[in-house]
């Protein structure tokens, strides 16, 4: 039987708008390149991302009674993820908008993202749970450490991309992540959470207490450090459409190298090719590797 990888978070739509153009008041009319309605959340495109690559994947995350909330539902279950975990609660489906041009700036509606909380993550017959986006779920985060001190009592290992807060106070995710096995931040969110500016200091610290750090580089890569041992790995070079949901195809990488009992040096590899090629369309979902294009793509 193949370990079966819990996903729990944010599941939701994202509109997805590409141009070379800023919000500006006034009524001023701008064209933009592209509009897209695709599958969003961190939450939602790891899983997606890790069905692909052949994971047995269970979502956990809650929506609404809506077109949106259907529209999660078939696209999720169209990759392949099994959606018995995911809720229908009284609340809309979340939204997000995410201006994509040079850079992105994401406007997000939480709505049912925050209905989950830490007693509907079951462990029966999980190897691994990763939790996305802590920050847009407080009822989840607040009972996050005790449940991941629960994992580790039972075997199971975790890992933890919080994604940034919208508030900036950072709080809790520490003693979270004394139970995590696995950290996957960029490196604002890793500065962000340490107070330290400086990402091998940074991550010395976490490592310290027994966590895996994954540092997300964009197109450079990524580095990682663990308890007796670190490493580097490069972006691949792609014609680049969106990078909407990279990271989070950067975490189905990661995370399907970590099932399949691959060292971390490898699982990085994974990682770091899986979110490069992940850019090459629109959306977080639509051009994720499947096996044989990762393993073409990697050294």
């Amino acid at each position: 039987m193949r370990p079966t990888l819990l996903v729990v978070g944010d599941a939701n739509p994202d509109l997805v708008l590409r141009g070379d153009v800023l919000p500006r008041w006034g009524q001023a009319e701008q064209l933009l390149d592209g509009a897209d309605l695709v599958l969003g959340g961190s939450a939602a495109i790891t899983a997606c991302g890790t069905a692909k690559l052949g994971v047995a994947t269970r979502i956990t995350a809650a929506v609404g009674d809506d077109m949106y909330g259907g529209y999660v539902r078939e696209a999720l279950a169209g990759s392949g993820v099994d959606v018995t975990g995911l809720r229908t609660v009284a609340a809309p489906t979340g939204l997000s908008v995410i201006l994509s041009a040079t850079d992105r700036t994401i406007f997000t509606l939480t709505g049912a993202i925050g209905a989950l909380t830490a007693g509907d993550i079951g462990l029966d017959g999980v190897a691994h749970v990763h939790v996305a986006s802590y920050f847009l779920q407080p009822r989840l985060a607040a009972g996050l450490a005790d449940t991941f001190a629960r994992a580790r009592s039972a075997g199971v290992t975790t890992s933890l991309d919080t994604n940034w807060d919208p508030a900036g106070r950072w709080a809790g995710v520490r003693d979270v992540l004394a139970y995590t096995d696995v950290f996957l931040p960029n490196a604002a969110e890793l500065a962000a959470v340490t107070g330290i500016g400086t990402a091998c200091a940074a991550a010395a610290v976490l490592v310290a207490g027994g966590t895996t750090v994954v540092l997300k580089e964009g197109a450079a890569g990524a580095r990682a450090w663990w308890p007796g041992g670190s490493c580097a790995a490069p972006g691949l070079a792609v014609d680049v459409v969106d990078t909407t949901g990279a990271g989070d195809s950067f975490n189905a990488g990661f995370l399907a190298g970590w099932l399949a009992g691959a060292p971390v040096p490898r699982c990085v590899l994974m990682a770091a090719a899986a979110g490069s090629l992940s850019t090459r369309d629109a959306g977080g979902t639509a051009a994720q590797p499947c096996p044989p294009e990762l393993a073409a793509a990697l050294p």
